[in-house]
């Protein structure tokens, strides 16, 4: 059974840390490059920051860029965002996506509020 699992959201004051884990099961994780979403109340989900399968950062996402690092660990089956300096426009959903050319997986996604 095909798997992915978010957690580490929660609600942060502006200006603190979270670290969001994606756990998978089920798949060859370490073949798939991993993709960070989010989606705001209103909004369109947006791409957050991208890594390779072999732990390249491919991307981030301008707002994000010197806040938020992604990382995997293939070993333990993981992803990780970590964002740091967070902003209340950083409340959302997250969603962690794993795609190939021929695969599509995404987690539940966890909840990141920033608010004093």
């Amino acid at each position: 059974q095909v798997q992915l699992v978010e957690s580490g959201g929660g609600l942060v004051q502006p200006g603190g840390s979270l670290r969001l884990s994606c756990t998978a099961s089920g798949f060859t994780f370490r073949s798939f490059p991993v993709i960070w979403y989010r989606q705001a109340p209103g909004n369109e989900r947006e791409s957050v920051a991208a890594i390779t399968h072999t732990g390249v950062v491919m991307e981030y996402l301008d707002s994000v860029k010197g806040r938020f690092t992604i990382s995997r660990d293939n070993d333990k089956n993981q992803a990780y965002l970590q964002m740091n300096s967070l902003k209340p426009e950083d409340t959302a959903v997250y969603y962690c996506n794993a795609r190939s050319l021929f695969d599509d997986y995404w987690g539940q996604g966890t909840q990141v509020i920033v608010s004093s």
